[in-house]
């Protein structure tokens, strides 16, 4: 929990800067690029955990 607490509180600080610089976000502006990079993680996660039974 604590990695994701800092996780987000650094996107914030970046979001903060690059905004105060007026500079394009490094990050999808849309809901949709954002469930793509949800989509790969979840997609990492369900590999691992098939993987368990093909030991």
């Amino acid at each position: 929990m604590k990695e994701v607490i800092l996780s987000l509180v650094t996107g914030m600080v970046v979001g903060c800067l690059f905004t105060l610089f007026r500079l394009p976000i490094p990050a999808p502006p849309a809901l949709a690029g954002i469930a793509g990079i949800v989509g790969v993680y979840l997609g990492m996660r369900l590999f691992q955990w098939l993987a368990l039974f093909w030991k």
